[in-house]
């Protein structure tokens, strides 16, 4: 099994906890949530960055590797960071 999040494992507890209670219309809300869910997780924006050269063509050739566009791979790396997936090393 993955390893949990804090959050994801303070959820977990409070669930087994029995003091979770369920909604009367449970479908609907999952219908609701599973939207919300989905509009947050496929809504993009472009953005304008500014990268050394150097470090475009070095993005390239790695995403060249793992069989992707670099654009994909800067999303993905983007998106790692922002959720706590990676951290940068401090100096």
């Amino acid at each position: 099994m993955d390893k949990l999040t804090k959050e994801e494992t303070k959820i977990v507890e409070y669930v087994e906890s029995e003091a979770a209670s369920s909604v009367e219309n449970v479908k609907d809300e999952i219908a609701r949530y599973k939207a919300i869910a989905l509009k947050q997780t496929t809504k993009k924006k472009a953005i304008s960055i500014r990268l050394l050269e150097s470090d475009i063509e070095a993005l390239k050739a790695k995403a060249l590797a793992q069989g992707m566009p670099y654009q994909t791979l800067l999303s993905s790396i983007a998106h790692q960071y922002a959720s706590g997936k990676i951290e940068l090393k401090s100096s």
